[in-house]
C-alpha cells in the first residue's frame, strides 16, 4: 500500500503543479473571480451522473465477469471494481489489471479470467469514446484529425486483440524481453478467455454500456460549463470535447491523461464554447477534472481500505 501512496502522491504533486500553470495561464485573479461566480449546484449534479457512469460500467464489469464465468459475491466484486479506480491516474489506466489479483484474493478467482475482463472494458471504453467523439466532429467540424486518429489507434489495437495470430505473435515478442517474459504463460492463459469478449457481439454490447455510461459523464460537462454565467456549450460539443480529449489522454499514456486533457479541453472551449473566456475555461476544465478524474481516485481508496479491512489478504495484491 505504501508504492500506491507513493504513486499516488507523485501524480497528486504534478496535478497540483498543473493545475498551478492553468491557473497561471488563466491569471489567477481572473480565475478566482470566474470561480466566485460559478453555480455551486453544477458540480452536485455533475458527481452524481459521474456515480451513473460508474453504476453502468458496474454492470457490465459483472456481465463480462459472467462470460468468463469468474463469479465472485456481489459487494466484493463491487469493493474491488471501485478499488481499480484508485490506479486511474497509471498511464493508459493498465495499473487497473490489479482488479483481477484484489479478486483472485478476494473472492478466489482465477487471475487469468479476471485480466482479459479489465482489458475488455478499457478496450471498450475507448471505442464508445471514439464513436462520440466522432459523431461530434461530423456535426460540429472540431476536432476532426483528433478523433480520426484516435478512432485509427483505437481500432488497430482492437484489431490485434481479435486476431490470435496477431496478439499470440505479440506474446512472442514479449516473450523475449528480459524480465517481461516471465509474464508469457500467463498472458496466453489469459487471452484464451479474452477471445469471447472481442467478438463482434460482445463488443458491441460492451461498447453500447461504454457510450450510455460516457454520455453521464459527457452531460457533467455540459452541466459544470453552463455553471458559469452567460456560459454555453451544446450537448453535443460539450460530448465532442470531453471524448476526444479524454482519448488524446488516454493514448498519451501519461498518468491520467494529465496536461494532455487539461490542455486540449482548455483550447477547445475556448474555441468553440459561447460565452466562455480563457478564465472560466480554465475554471471548468479544473472542476471537471475534479468532478471525474479525482472523485474517482477517492471513490477507489475508500474501497481499497473497506476491502482490505474485510479481505486482510487482499494487501497483498497492492503492496
Amino acid at each position: 500500500m505504501r508504492a500506491l501512496w507513493q504513486r499516488l502522491l507523485a501524480v497528486s504533486v504534478v496535478a497540483v503543479a498543473v493545475f498551478a500553470g492553468f491557473s497561471i495561464y488563466a491569471d489567477v485573479d481572473a480565475l478566482g473571480d470566474r470561480l466566485s461566480q460559478f453555480a455551486p449546484h453544477a458540480v452536485v449534479l455533475a458527481l452524481l451522473l459521474a456515480l451513473g457512469n460508474y453504476v453502468i460500467r458496474f454492470i457490465r464489469w459483472e456481465l463480462y465477469l459472467r462470460a468468463v464465468g469468474a463469479r465472485a459475491p456481489l459487494g466484493t466484486s463491487a469493493l474491488v471494481f471501485l478499488s481499480g479506480f484508485a490506479m486511474s491516474v497509471t498511464p493508459g489506466k493498465l495499473g487497473e489489471l490489479v482488479k483481477a489479483v484484489l479478486l483472485r484474493e478476494a473472492a478466489g478467482t482465477e487471475a487469468t479470467r479476471v485480466a482479459p475482463v479489465v482489458i475488455a472494458e478499457r478496450a471498450t471504453d475507448l471505442l464508445a469514446l471514439v464513436l462520440l467523439a466522432l459523431v461530434g466532429a461530423a456535426a460540429y467540424g472540431v476536432a476532426v484529425p483528433l478523433a480520426l486518429a484516435g478512432g485509427a489507434v483505437t481500432l488497430a489495437g482492437i484489431g490485434v486483440l481479435g486476431s490470435k495470430r496477431a496478439s499470440l505473435a505479440l506474446i512472442d515478442l514479449i516473450a523475449r524481453v528480459p524480465r517481461a517474459g516471465r509474464l508469457a504463460p500467463k498472458l496466453r492463459d489469459a487471452y484464451q478467455h479474452l477471445g469471447p469478449l472481442v467478438r463482434l457481439r460482445a463488443l458491441a454490447w460492451g461498447t453500447g454500456f461504454g457510450v450510455a455510461a460516457w454520455l453521464c459523464e459527457c452531460l457533467g460537462f455540459a452541466i459544470i460549463v453552463a455553471g458559469f454565467p452567460g456560459a454555453h456549450v451544446p450537448l453535443g460539443l460539450a460530448t465532442l470535447i470531453y471524448a476526444v480529449t479524454t482519448v488524446a489522454g488516454a493514448l498519451s499514456f501519461l498518468p491520467g491523461g494529465l496536461l494532455v486533457t487539461e490542455g486540449s479541453m482548455t483550447l477547445l472551449l475556448v474555441a468553440s464554447a459561447r460565452g466562455l473566456d480563457r478564465p472560466a475555461a480554465v475554471a471548468a476544465t479544473i472542476l471537471t477534472r475534479l468532478c471525474t478524474l479525482w472523485f474517482a481516485v477517492v471513490l477507489g481508496l475508500v474501497a481499497l481500505f473497506v476491502l482490505r479491512r474485510i479481505r486482510p489478504t487482499t494487501a497483498a495484491a497492492i503492496d
